[in-house]
């Protein structure tokens, strides 16, 4: 995969991707995209757009909000037809959602949760962060929070108490920027976001340090309601997503999103994070 791309042309946006009508007389196709994506690049988000429109034979419209929570209502509520979102909301609501496929990242569908700092920070792990300022992504977040808040449980900790005073950022990057600018002492963050940016923004990543790396966990899913996944439009979408390393607009996509692809994956992929879900509820 072709990571020497353009620091403008990688995933996310702050904006939704609009488009102009149905094709083939078929109703746009709804994928709400949660923040895990990085801001301000309408043209990545474009053609991701472009490639499973084509892959399914219709029109998408890509939709984003600030927070996880926002995204997850609505797929629940069927303001959108499916969502790419993370395994802990997914989880949260596993008895209604199924999963549609999971991103590869660099040979497979995992991922890791970083804990970093600003690159003169003497910390070395966890516990040297006590007292100091932290940076949560979002409260449904597995990598921006889940991970931190139960390491912090399973030492008798709470972040309320652990931290003199944290914030949530409502995404990744925000997170490495309120580090990168002293903001705040540390921040947890998803390692897949902070390695991308590493490679298109790396003045940013160069102001932080990865202090902590969890274990691998199940990458933020794409998931349908479950009593929509046997729906033509859901199967299409599955069909697109799996394909779409197969033609040229897939691949520009896929590379933009610094991805392999998508595959099938067992629901078992998140068991590492349901552990983390049990473990913070005692």
């Amino acid at each position: 995969m072709n990571r020497s791309i353009d620091r403008r042309a990688f995933l996310g946006a702050t904006i939704a991707a609009t488009v102009c009508g149905p094709a083939h007389g078929q109703s746009v196709f709804r994928l709400g995209l949660t923040p895990v994506f990085l801001d301000n690049d309408a043209a990545v988000i474009d053609g991701l757009r472009r490639a499973l429109s084509r892959g399914m034979a219709r029109e998408i419209e890509l939709v984003q909000r600030r927070t996880y929570q926002e995204i997850t209502g609505m797929l629940l509520e069927r303001s959108v037809d499916g969502a790419w979102l993370c395994g802990y909301p997914y989880l949260q609501h596993a008895d209604t959602l199924q999963l549609v496929t999971v991103p590869i990242w660099r040979g497979g569908p995992l991922y890791q949760s970083y804990l970093i700092v600003g690159a003169e920070d003497a910390a070395t792990e966890l516990a040297d962060l006590r007292g100091g300022t932290h940076a949560f992504s979002d409260p449904d977040s597995n990598s921006g929070y889940l991970v931190t808040a139960t390491d912090l449980r399973r030492r008798g900790e709470r972040p309320e108490t652990f931290f003199s005073r944290s914030i949530f950022t409502y995404g990744h990057r925000n997170v490495v920027r309120a580090v990168a600018d002293g903001l705040v002492q540390s921040g947890s963050v998803d390692g897949y976001v902070w390695e991308a940016l590493a490679q298109i923004e790396p003045e940013l990543t160069a102001n932080t340090r990865v202090i902590g790396k969890s274990e691998w966990l199940g990458f933020p899913p794409i998931c349908a309601r479950r009593d929509g996944f046997a729906s033509e439009p859901v199967q299409a979408l599955r069909a697109a997503l799996l394909e779409m390393n197969t033609t040229d607009e897939g691949q520009q996509a896929l590379s933009a999103l610094q991805l392999d692809g998508f595959a099938d994956a067992p629901a078992a992929l998140f068991d590492g994070i349901a552990a983390r879900m049990r473990d913070l509820e005692q």
